[in-house]
């Protein structure tokens, strides 16, 4: 596909990198010529520098033969602006970031009425990817799949877990719900097991099992499951808002902190249910005057990473029970990230990327094949799962588990039918509008016939 990225900030220069790579022909824009610059030395793409709501730099980038325009500058109005010349001028699709909390109950008619695509909130995602996590404390990470139906929760394992030092078949064949291990991280090497592998301490492992038996789950393999009730919340930005509304219709005590008087004060009147508090988020006394000992969650969302981090390794070493959150921009130390005790690392970036990349996926499938319907990477971004529905025409199509011949390092995950979900065995058969989700840490699927050998 042609692709035309508009802003090159974090998101934007993490998305034309993953497309490149993805072997997409990329063209950037932005109006700063050394963000051009310094680009096009890391990445495989064409560099435009000037404004992308302008005709004449789209005219410039290519426009009329684009099939997919990406505006991510930091203006939502300049994007939705950018998106509404580039399909007057012949862009095939467009996707605009939109960040202000104000427009989020707007976007379906903003989109209805500009002809976006897409329109992507990177803040609300992680908002939501947060709130899930919430909900199931002990795991680092949680995403859903067949319209809620399944869950995809990836957590460390450590020697009370009752799956440690056990075969992949012996542990789950004493697991009274429906789970199935897809992925597992041990050091810098990401495995999808077989019945015989063995799980050891300090591995991350990712299970998909159906949404409402994962508090089971958790039980079951020896973790506990307690809910949270008081959330301590550091910065008071968009990602706050969207999460502390979310919070709010449930029964959770929730205080943020803010640092900027204006800001606190608007949070205080337009969350009303919320506690606010004016005050420097890196100060330990207020920290723990407001309750940091008594909390059962901490949320980082400062726009300083090294603040995020350097706060919730503190609020461990004050309450080593609390469930902390980290939001997180730049990943060039990832690596170091994931060695400290912190619980949950959310990059809002990577979920902007996925949601694009899904999208980007679903249109190269082939025609009449079951294309992606979502994608989300997990194990510290080096595994994919992918859901996808089941056409009449797939070669999948009414064949049974057993049958089918998968490519190596390919798993088939779950089966999701009329709201139930289907953890696959061998005598279980695809049928024809099915939600499967499949695992891989290899291969980029497109279609859900890519799952099988060539033969």
């Amino acid at each position: 596909m042609n692709i035309i990225v508009v802003g090159i900030g974090k998101v934007g220069y993490t998305v034309a990198e993953q497309l490149s790579q993805e072997m997409h022909d990329v063209t950037i824009i932005d109006t700063d010529e050394d963000v051009i610059n310094d680009t096009l030395q890391d990445i495989d793409v064409i560099g435009v520098i000037g404004n992308g709501a302008t005709s004449k730099t789209l005219t410039d980038a290519g426009i009329s033969d684009c099939d997919l325009l990406i505006a991510l500058t930091g203006s939502d109005e300049l994007n939705i602006l950018s998106c509404l010349l580039a399909k007057q001028l012949g862009a095939g699709s467009t996707i605009a970031r939109v960040r202000n909390p104000e427009y989020s109950n707007d976007l379906r008619l903003i989109k209805d009425s500009l002809g976006l695509t897409i329109a992507v909130n990177p803040e609300r995602e992680a908002a939501a990817e947060m709130q899930r996590i919430l909900k199931f404390p002990t795991a680092r990470n949680v995403d859903i799949f067949g319209h809620g139906k399944v869950d995809l929760l990836s957590f460390h394992i450590n020697r009370s877990c009752n799956l440690c030092d056990k075969s992949v078949k012996d542990a789950f064949s004493r697991i009274k719900t429906k789970a199935l291990i897809c992925a597992v991280e041990r050091g810098d090497d990401v495995f999808i097991p077989t019945g015989d592998f063995v799980i050891k301490e300090h591995d991350t492992i990712a299970v998909l099992t159906p949404e409402k038996t994962a508090p089971d789950f958790f039980k079951q393999i020896g973790f506990r499951t307690t809910h949270i009730k008081n959330i301590m919340i550091i910065g008071g930005g968009k990602i706050a808002v969207y999460l502390a509304k979310s919070l709010s219709h449930l029964n959770v005590n929730a205080t943020i902190v803010e640092k900027d008087l204006d800001t606190a004060l608007n949070l205080s009147y337009n969350l009303p249910n919320i506690n606010v508090v004016h005050g420097d988020g890196t100060n330990r006394s207020l920290l723990l005057e407001e309750g940091m000992k008594k909390a059962d969650a901490f949320c980082c969302l400062t726009g300083i990473d090294e603040e995020n981090i350097v706060l919730s390794l503190f609020a461990k070493s004050v309450n080593p029970n609390i469930k902390t959150i980290t939001k997180v921009n730049h990943t060039l130390f990832r690596e170091v990230i994931k060695t400290l005790d912190i619980d949950s690392v959310v990059y809002p970036k990577f979920t902007t990327a996925s949601i694009i990349l899904k999208h980007v996926r679903s249109k190269t499938s082939r025609d009449g094949v079951s294309g992606v319907e979502k994608l989300t990477r997990i194990i510290n971004n080096k595994v994919e799962a992918i859901e996808f529905q089941v056409s009449p025409e797939s070669r999948l199509a009414n064949c049974t588990v057993q049958d089918l011949t998968l490519r190596p390092n390919i798993l088939l995950g779950s089966i999701t039918r009329d709201g139930e979900v289907i953890i696959p065995r061998g005598s279980d058969t695809l049928m024809p509008g099915d939600s499967v989700v499949v695992v891989t840490s290899t291969e980029r699927l497109t279609s859900l016939d890519d799952i099988l050998t060539k033969d």
